[in-house]
Order: C-alpha cells, then sequence, then structure tokens
C-alpha cells in the first residue's frame, strides 16, 4: 500500500458503502482514495508531507452529487437583486430602489426570486413603472419560467408590442396592444436580458445553441468569472459534482478554460440542450460533445429537453383540466410522435435523456417515449431521466422503474417544505390530486432509484435545508406521508446521485479506489434534530484530493 497525501481523521465518517458503512477516517493518496477505516490506522499511512485534516467528531461523507442545477446561470445571478420573502408593493420598492442607487452603472436592474403573489396578483410593468420609470427591470419568479418587465425594458428590447415566439412562450399582451409586461418562459424573458449583457450566460438554456456571435477570447475571460463565482458557491456547500441542466459547447469552454487554470472546483456535466426548434438529425451535435468532452472532470453524454412548464403559471402539461380553468391543460413542447423520435434517436446513440417535466400529462408523454425507444432499439442500461415529477398519475408510477427511469426531484421544491408557500401552487392542482403531488417516498418503495437537487438557482443549493426540507415537509391533505428516512435522502445526494451519472463504480461512496471527492461538516448530522438539520455547514470540500473549500 503507498502512503497518503491527504488523511481526514477523528470523524463519524458515513461511507454510504454497504459493505463497511462507518469509519473514522479516509487516507487518500493523490486524487483518489487509499483506506477507509479507525484513525489510528489510517494516520500510520501519513505520508511526510501529508496534509491531515481533524474533523473533530463531525459527519464526515462522500462529495455530495447536485443532480440538476443551472451553474452558468446561477453564478451569474449571485451578483442580482434577491427578493425571496418580499412581499408587497412597500418593501418591493424599497427593494428596488435601494439596488438600483448601489448600482448605477447596471443596463438592467434584475431581481431574483419574485413571488407570483408578491402583489396578491400577477405584477404589471406599471407596478413597476411607479417604482423605477426610468431604468429597465425584470423581475424573475423563483422557478425562472416567468417574468416580469417595466415599460423601459420591454421598449428598450423591442417586445412591447409583443413578437412572435416558439410554442410553449409568451409575451402576454393587453387588451390595449401592448404588452402587460409578463414574460413567460425562455425566449420571452431573452430580448430583455440580453439587454443586461447575458446573452451568452443564458443561451444555453434559451436556445441551446452556442452565443451569436461567437464569443471571443475576451468574452470567455469575462464569462469564466461568473463561472468560477458559481462553482465556488458550490463548493462552500459540499458539491464535488454538479449535473448541469442546460449548456452548449460554450458553457464546456468556459469550464474547460477554468480547469487549465487550476480552477475548477468540481466535476461537471453538460448536456446538448434539445430545444423546439431542433431536429433529430441535430443529436450528431450532442455525439459530437460528447466525444470532445468525457472524462471525470468534464463529460456530456446526455440531452436534455423540456416537456412543459411550471405549475404556478399553468404551463405544466395535466392530464385533466386547471381548477377553474375549463378546457385548459397546458400546451406540452413536443407532440408526443416527436418526442418519440427524438428519443428513439438520442437511444439509438447511447446517450442518456432528462426531460423536464412536471404535470402528470408531460410526465405520461415521457414515459411513452421512453416505451418508444425501447422498442425500437431494444433494453439497455439507459437510465434515462425524469426531472421534477411533481404530479404523476398513479398507473405511471410502476413504469418508471420499469423503464428503469431516474427520478431526479427536489425536496426544496415541494410546497410547505422550505421557502415556497403551499398557496397558490396546491390551489393549481386538484385536491383530490394532492396525494400524487411531490412523490418522494412513494416512488422510491416502488423501486424508482432517486437523485436529488436544488435545481439552483431556482432554490437554495444548500444540501443540508435541502434534507431537512425532505425529513420534515409537511403531509398534504389526504396525502401519504412522502418523507424519508435521513439515510435514504444522504443516497439520494450521493450514491443515487452517482448511478444517475453512471459513475457508481468510483464517486458516491467512500471506498478504497474511489476518487477522492469527500466533505466535512460542522456537526454530527445523525445527532441533529430533523428540523436543525438546515443550520449545519461545510467545514472542508474535497474534490480529487485537493481541498477546495475549507472555513478558516
Amino acid at each position: 500500500m503507498g502512503r497518503a497525501t491527504l488523511i481526514v481523521r477523528n470523524g463519524r465518517v458515513l461511507t454510504m458503502d454497504r459493505q463497511r458503512p462507518r469509519a473514522q477516517a479516509i487516507a487518500v493518496q493523490d486524487t483518489r482514495i487509499l483506506a477507509v477505516g479507525d484513525t489510528d490506522t489510517i494516520m500510520a499511512l501519513a505520508d511526510p508531507d501529508c496534509r491531515i485534516l481533524d474533523a473533530q467528531g463531525a459527519t464526515v461523507l462522500p462529495g455530495l452529487i447536485e443532480s440538476h442545477l443551472h451553474l452558468f446561470m446561477g453564478g451569474s445571478e449571485l451578483a442580482h437583486l434577491h427578493l425571496l420573502g418580499v412581499e408587497g408593493a412597500t418593501a418591493l420598492t424599497e427593494a428596488l430602489r435601494g439596488f438600483a442607487a448601489e448600482h448605477p452603472d447596471r443596463a438592467v436592474i434584475v431581481g431574483q426570486g419574485c413571488d407570483y403573489a408578491i402583489y396578491g396578483r400577477a405584477l404589471t410593468r406599471h407596478d413597476l413603472d411607479a417604482i423605477l420609470p426610468d431604468r429597465p427591470v425584470i423581475l424573475l419568479a423563483a422557478d425562472h419560467h416567468t417574468a416580469w418587465a417595466n415599460t423601459a425594458a420591454l421598449e428598450r428590447a423591442g417586445i412591447l408590442h409583443g413578437r412572435k415566439l416558439s410554442t410553449g412562450n409568451e409575451i402576454v399582451m393587453g387588451a390595449d396592444g401592448l404588452a402587460t409586461g409578463e414574460l413567460r418562459e425562455f425566449e420571452a424573458k431573452a430580448p430583455v436580458l440580453t439587454l443586461a449583457g447575458e446573452a451568452r450566460i443564458m443561451a444555453g438554456i434559451a436556445t441551446g445553441a452556442d452565443p451569436v456571435p461567437s464569443p471571443t477570447e475576451a468574452d470567455l475571460r469575462t464569462d469564466s468569472v461568473a463561472m468560477a463565482r458559481g462553482l465556488l458557491h458550490c463548493a462552500r456547500h459540499g458539491f464535488t459534482s454538479l449535473v448541469n441542466m442546460d449548456g452548449n459547447t460554450y458553457t464546456l469552454r468556459v469550464l474547460d478554460a477554468l480547469r487549465q487554470e487550476g480552477r475548477l472546483t468540481a466535476r461537471v456535466r453538460v448536456p446538448f440542450h434539445y430545444r423546439p426548434h431542433r431536429s433529430p438529425g441535430d443529436l450528431a451535435e450532442a455525439s459530437a460533445m460528447h466525444a470532445a468532452w468525457n472524462d471525470d472532470w468534464l463529460t456530456s453524454g446526455f440531452v436534455k429537453l423540456f416537456m412543459d412548464g411550471v405549475v404556478d403559471s399553468e404551463t405544466a402539461v395535466m392530464l385533466q383540466d386547471y381548477p377553474g380553468h375549463p378546457g385548459w391543460r397546458g400546451d406540452p413542447l413536443h407532440s408526443a410522435e416527436r418526442f418519440a423520435e427524438i428519443a428513439t434517436e438520442a437511444d439509438r446513440r447511447g446517450l442518456q435523456i432528462a426531460v423536464h417535466a412536471i404535470g402528470d400529462g408531460a410526465v405520461r408523454r415521457v414515459l411513452d417515449g421512453y416505451a418508444a425507444a425501447r422498442r425500437a432499439n431494444g433494453p439497455r442500461d439507459s437510465r434515462h431521466r425524469i426531472e421534477h415529477i411533481e404530479l404523476i398519475d398513479r398507473e405511471d408510477v410502476p413504469r418508471l422503474a420499469d423503464l428503469g427511469v431516474i427520478a431526479s426531484v427536489q425536496p426544496v421544491h415541494a410546497p410547505g417544505a422550505m421557502d415556497f408557500p403551499l398557496f397558490p401552487t396546491l390551489d393549481k392542482i386538484h385536491r383530490h390530486r394532492w396525494r400524487d403531488a411531490y412523490l418522494c417516498r412513494d416512488l422510491a418503495q416502488a423501486g424508482v432509484r432517486l437523485a436529488f437537487a436544488s435545481d439552483w438557482p431556482v432554490a437554495d443549493i444548500n444540501p443540508f435545508r435541502g434534507i431537512q426540507a425532505a425529513l420534515t415537509r409537511p403531509a398534504f391533505d389526504g396525502a401519504d406521508d412522502q418523507r424519508p428516512t435521513l439515510f435514504e435522502a444522504l443516497e439520494a445526494y450521493t450514491i443515487g446521485g452517482a448511478f444517475a451519472e453512471f459513475t457508481e463504480d468510483r464517486k458516491g461512496m467512500l471506498r478504497p479506489g474511489y476518487l477522492g471527492d469527500l466533505v466535512i461538516l460542522s456537526g454530527d448530522i445523525e445527532a441533529t434534530p430533523p428540523e436543525q438539520i438546515g443550520t449545519l455547514r461545510v467545514t472542508a470540500t474535497i474534490c480529487g484530493g485537493r481541498v477546495v473549500w475549507e472555513t478558516s
């Protein structure tokens, strides 16, 4: 056996390895785990120059896996105005005017986390004009699927009089023939965000194509600041692996530039983002991305799509009409036939597929497409994914397990669990269907593999708040308890996430030979009451045997 270059000792190590679930210490040799055991045995492996970290009795875990986030966008948005918890005209006025005064040079004032019911109704451009009439303003809902802009922003973006957009995107128009200020989905928001100088960063989610015009080296250096900011935010929360849910080759170029400079602090997967304007032949680009980036630090190999929107704006696709809106079930972004064609071609290429599907109608359409791909190509270990699954018909639950579909769910999204209130979200779902909403335990008991995530910046990335949300979420009226156990939640952030990305043979557990990714907490998570787990912090994050975050 070789000598250790880094040791974590005196810890309550939860290895997530069922063959050896607990230990006191971990030895890392260069980039991989050398040994797991008691402190005395592990200390005997120390190289003379070995770095030693004392966990002081706190929990040590495998490096956490954030299975669904938007890294580039999140890094950029850390510099925006944050509105989570702001309610009413007075509070919004104070927040907007204060931020605008602090940032006189911003081309557009961008706010994040605006509540759909901040005024008890939908915002209009006139509401925002009353606060800041002379500077462009756009406020994004926490889910990022809706935004509200003032007249100055709409005029300068050239959309005050509307604009033709693809299916599922809408500039809401008023009776006066002018935009009301409400912008639904990414194409509608893009013109204003372009004014804000974020077109390159947003391209991965807005179009899935590389930015136009082609970014210069100076652009890449500028954008790497936002990416590095996002990576640091992830490292300080214990994440060593990140599954990005939007992307293009430019996203990978920026990450690769950071790697070459020694500033890549996590392993990142970036998809080929298939937007509705694409054709199945374009999936050759996805294969090319995977051929160009396919190692333990940067990889592609999967295709991301949206099938619907979100519940709050009634753009999630449902099997039943929305309450109070006869005939309206949401518009799917892909027809059943088209999605089956896309899924079959991606599957034929050996690519994993991940689809945003929130409503039960969208979930069923995705499952039908996955079944069509299996019939056409034959069964394989595809591990195709569905992202969110906020409402599902009970008949479709066993189909997830039968097709080997990964349920990528976000415990922080369940209304009432953390930052998002029960209403108005639950008002958009028929009461008798609440028992089918935001499932977790029922999916696991049906044999579905779970991967937990936050969807940051849609929600707080903090995994310990996420675990707390999962363990303490309320049961909706008429619904079964969906809370997992602590170990089930930890598995969904570690080995479950690794399984979802085909890396369970080297990631997600603390086992000799596995990648040297681990995290030290500020306390003992097992001894912490569930309602206080969110107060835990990360004292050190190690990725590839290198300390990428530690408290001073």
